[in-house]
């Protein structure tokens, strides 16, 4: 007997089949989830994805991340954000990212930092701003007025021009990581945050005429690269990673002219900049560490792999007077032992210290 042909019925249900494996899996995850994922999409991106179905009409609204990025000018998003912000009706902010790449004009500096109020009412964790191109940068004054939050915790900068001459962070008691690039600080005579951990300051024109002292008492990291024409006063920090790019770089000048005591500095990281053509900035600083607990000198080595790695664990009973007597590690990490490698390990043979060789 023939086999029986499949029916209408059973062809049409061949025919929808297929159609499960288009079904729209992302609108089946929870708010929280959708919310979550429209927090790391630019803001007009975002907003169109209203449109999509009606479980998506308000989604947008409740996105913790808010990014305003656009190829042109402050002026053709302004009333996008206006608008924006006025229907998102105060919900929670974690990150405001503010991105243009035509500049801005004079008439804009209050619409962008009353974007900044409305972010920080809104509990923000985290500000950026970039806000390139133009002949007029976005110019911040009282900053300790205008950045006040008890919520701020991260601050980048990019093309912004300071006023002030105190960056005065003490109203962002929960401030940690802090961002400058490219910028003006021309008036800046001092940087001051008391929580702050993390600071880099790259790219930016300062004057000569003074150097920029940081007051930072519980920061572990620092980044200054072409960023003050003086080096501020660096003699009060706990950790401190010095690696210069070129030997034409003077960094910490003035700190070593008039070598200061730094009597809270416990972790040393230098390079190769330090210990050429010779010892003598080693010296300098080795001699006015009398905390310093560890040592660490990486010459010629990008890391984290090193070739040679050469430990020793000092004994402070014999350890020369010249050297902190709370030295208790020192390393030195290179790829090759050359003539500079050798003099440092002779200068530190000096001070009673032996090595060994570790590959």
């Amino acid at each position: 007997m023939p086999p029986r042909k499949r029916g209408r019925k059973g062809k049409a249900a061949d025919d929808v089949a297929p159609a499960e494996d288009d079904r729209d899996y992302i609108s089946t995850l929870p708010d929280d989830a959708l919310e979550h994922i429209l927090s790391f999409v630019p803001a007009q991106d975002a907003v169109r994805t209203c449109v999509l179905a009606r479980r998506w009409r308000h989604v947008w609204k409740s996105a913790k991340g808010l990014h305003i990025i656009t190829p042109g000018s402050i002026e053709e998003v302004r009333e996008f954000v206006d608008h924006l912000l006025l229907i998102r009706a105060g919900s929670t902010i974690d990150t405001f990212e503010l991105r243009t790449q035509e500049g801005m004009f004079d008439e804009e500096h209050a619409h962008v930092k009353l974007w900044i109020r409305h972010a920080l009412a809104c509990k923000a964790q985290a500000l950026q701003f970039e806000i390139y191109g133009g002949s007029t940068m976005l110019e911040l004054w009282d900053v300790h007025l205008l950045f006040a939050s008890q919520h701020l915790t991260s601050l980048e900068f990019a093309y912004v021009r300071f006023t002030d001459c105190f960056l005065n962070f003490s109203s962002c008691p929960a401030l940690q990581h802090l961002r400058i690039r490219k910028s003006e600080i021309f008036d800046a005579k001092r940087i001051s945050c008391q929580s702050l951990k993390h600071l880099s300051v790259t790219d930016c024109n300062s004057r000569r005429t003074f150097r920029t002292r940081i007051q930072a008492p519980n920061l572990a990291s620092l980044c200054l690269d072409e960023a003050f024409q003086r080096a501020p006063g660096l003699s009060v920090a706990k950790n401190l990673s010095l690696l210069s790019k070129s030997s034409n770089t003077f960094i910490f000048r003035r700190d070593l002219t008039c070598c200061p005591t730094f009597s809270h500095l416990k972790n040393l990281l230098l390079n190769e900049y330090w210990c050429m053509p010779d010892v003598c900035a080693l010296a300098c600083i080795l001699e006015h560490s009398p905390v310093l607990e560890k040592l660490t000198l990486q010459l010629f080595s990008k890391g984290p792999k090193h070739q040679v790695e050469i430990k020793r664990n000092p004994n402070p009973k014999v350890i020369s007077a010249a050297m902190s007597q709370h030295l208790k590690i020192v390393e030195v990490k290179c790829e090759v032992v050359d003539d500079t490698v050798l003099n440092v390990l002779k200068f530190l043979s000096k001070h009673n210290m032996c090595f060994t060789f570790e590959e």
